[in-house]
């Protein structure tokens, strides 16, 4: 299984679907071209989008890719906060509108994503590697992708949802900590969590997933460094996931401003937030975040349709403050370098660290 999983690329690199834009498809090129594993997004994109951009990526490499789906939410009729909390935000977001002069969005605008007519045109075209986040599929649609020769990876962030993962037939897991930048990619949304501690940093999760299964693991959260990257191969790993480092390359579609806010001395620090989308994510806390984050419920992804046109007017209008800054922790250390090129710095980085690693082993000191 490791093998078939570090058999795609020569360096034990991915980098990290990012829905709403970053993740392009000369973007994943570069990366596939130069050594690492890119994935696709095909988060709230159509199907019909999703499969240009297959079709625009295969134009521009051959070399193996990946393509990440959302898993469906629950409608709005099986989601506790829905409803009665929904409208109480819409409320509160009123001013926000009149500011950005655009409507809010529908919060019932849909809730599967088209998933299923994705999974169809992945079946019927497939493509090296499928991710998952926000949940599981069933075994049978594992089952499927893995005769039609597709690696599947499943999106965990704690040892039982591994193991549930293990237990459907995914090929390999995504173990994603606390410190990665976006969506934190749980299973099952539970408000009662939010503050409290609950996730855990990624050196302590891919230890305890690794000993939860039997599963290659690509280790996710704050990674920026090839000594960081270093790290997570020396706990357990095969391959290490990295979004907010390749989301200010060139070849990105991240908009200039979330590029440049991630080095910005304005922004110092991330948090966790429902504030955009109603679901746990982490990004620069700007006045956005800071206003109406205690506020949000969990109601996602009605209440990313509700905000949809707000963040599209902030862009328009240069308004870093009412963005979606998604960022890992480690956002500070980010390169402007082009893909290919910060594929050959973290590879270099990450040989130099396996060698200092070796040339001191057990825990000897450098002195």
């Amino acid at each position: 299984m490791s093998s078939a999983l570090t058999d795609l690329s020569p360096y034990p690199i991915v980098q990290a679907p990012m829905a709403g834009g970053g993740s392009r498809p000369p973007l994943v090129a570069a990366v596939a071209q130069a050594g690492g594993l890119g994935f696709l997004a095909a988060g709230y994109k159509t199907p019909e989008a999703m499969y240009e951009e297959i079709k625009q990526l295969r134009g521009l490499s051959d070399r193996p890719f990946g393509v990440n789906l959302f898993m469906p939410q629950p409608s709005a009729s099986a989601t506790t906060a829905v409803g009665s909390e929904v409208d109480l935000y819409r409320e509160q977001l009123t001013g926000e509108a009149t500011w950005y002069e655009t409507p809010l969005g529908d919060p019932d605008a849909g809730s599967d994503d088209a998933y299923d007519a994705k999974l169809a045109i992945l079946l019927d075209d497939p493509v090296p590697v499928v991710s998952f986040t926000f949940g599981c599929p069933p075994r049978p649609v594992l089952e499927a992708f893995a005769k039609a020769g597709t690696l599947t990876v499943v999106t965990v962030t704690s040892p039982a949802e591994a193991q549930a993962a293990q237990w459907s037939g995914a090929a390999v897991v995504c173990v994603q900590g606390i410190e990665a930048g976006g969506h934190q990619g749980t299973h099952r949304d539970d408000p009662k969590s939010d503050g409290c501690g609950s996730g855990l940093g990624l050196l302590t999760l891919v230890t305890q997933v690794r000993e939860a299964v039997q599963l290659p693991i690509i280790a996710a959260g704050g990674l920026m460094r090839g000594g960081q990257i270093a790290a997570v191969l020396a706990t357990g790993a095969s391959a290490a996931q990295l979004g907010t480092a390749f989301l200010v390359c060139p070849e990105s579609g991240a908009h200039a401003l979330h590029k440049h806010a991630m080095t910005d001395p304005l922004f110092t620090r991330t948090e966790l937030t429902r504030a955009f989308s109603g679901r746990p994510a982490r990004g620069l806390v700007n006045r956005f975040m800071r206003e109406h984050g205690p506020y949000a419920p969990s109601a996602y992804p009605q209440v990313h349709h509700l905000t949809s046109g707000l963040r599209k007017a902030a862009a328009k209008a240069g308004d870093a403050q009412g963005m979606a800054l998604w960022a890992g922790q480690g956002h500070r250390q980010a390169r402007e370098l082009p893909a290919g090129q910060l594929i050959e710095v973290l590879a270099a980085e990450l040989a130099e660290a396996r060698a200092a690693l070796a040339f001191h082993p057990q825990g000897e000191s450098a002195s």
